[in-house]
């Protein structure tokens, strides 16, 4: 790899192939040096919550505080690899968007390396892929990573 990134998106979901992504992205950023910040990002899709009827603010906080647990683990992680400038967020919002387009602009990121699938498998059917649509949409390099299958 020729290129050097200043600035690493990773939006994770803690499906394994985020967490691959995650992975994938502090061996960047230590290839990279020192100077080289790791985004780790997490967006709570508001969309699933406009359906629920009896809706209570409660379950915003809940799903943030689950989120946070999973980041402070995966922030550690790349602590413990090495990466001396990492950070996490909690956004809010349609995950395609905020991906390839909000969260690079708001924490000035020049590579996103995300999972080729995520958690949400019906959002894949009817929707659409948001790794495919971040790889269509997004104005900066992008990374798909994969979960690595052991070779026989």
């Amino acid at each position: 790899m020729n290129e050097t990134y200043e600035s690493i998106l990773v939006p994770i979901d803690g499906s394994e192939e985020s967490e691959a992504a995650l992975d994938r992205g502090i061996a960047i950023a230590l290839q990279n040096g020192e100077k080289t910040r790791l985004h780790i990002l997490h967006v709570i899709d508001t969309r699933s919550f406009q359906n629920i009827s009896d809706f209570q603010s409660t379950m915003y906080d809940q799903v943030a505080e689950t989120a946070r647990k999973t980041l402070d683990e995966y922030l550690e992680k790349a602590k413990k690899a090495g990466v001396k400038s990492v950070d996490y967020s909690i956004e809010y919002g349609a995950a395609k968007t905020v991906i390839a387009d909000t969260a690079p602009k708001k924490f000035g990121a020049d590579l996103i390396v995300i999972g080729a699938t995520g958690l949400n498998a019906v959002e894949r059917l009817l929707i659409g892929s948001v790794t495919e649509y971040v790889v269509r949409a997004a104005k900066i390099d992008t990374l798909i990573a994969r979960v690595s299958t052991p070779k026989a």
